[in-house]
């Protein structure tokens, strides 16, 4: 096999300081949201399960019963997916952080939580 040929690309991407930062906090802004999309999403599953999803009147009266272990199984499930919108959180906490310690001019690996937050 051949090796792969990649074409001389060399784009040039001109961004301010501060232009990153508003990108940064951006995306920070569009994941929450997302996250947002997510706990929505999992509390529906949870509504539905147990037949109280409605439209605004009432409760789909041809919904089944859902059975404990059925409901077991869906809390485990809504707690797995749960576990790792934390983790992201978790994650994000870290980034708003380096974006803050960036707006207060100091290096991002050797600010201190008490040094960053200083005007």
């Amino acid at each position: 096999m051949s090796q792969p040929n990649i074409p001389n690309i060399t784009p040039i991407i001109e961004v301010t300081t501060h232009q990153a930062i508003n990108l940064l906090l951006s995306s920070i802004a569009m994941e929450e949201l997302a996250h947002a999309h997510i706990v929505n999403a999992e509390a529906e599953k949870i509504q539905y399960a147990l037949g109280t999803l409605h439209d605004g009147n009432d409760c789909d009266p041809h919904h089944r019963k859902t059975t404990l272990t059925e409901l077991l199984c869906i809390n485990d499930s809504v707690d797995k997916i749960l576990e790792d919108v934390i983790y992201k959180e978790m994650l994000l906490q870290f980034k708003f952080h380096k974006i803050l310690c960036l707006i207060n001019n100091k290096h991002v690996f050797d600010c201190e939580d008490t040094i960053c937050f200083e005007e």
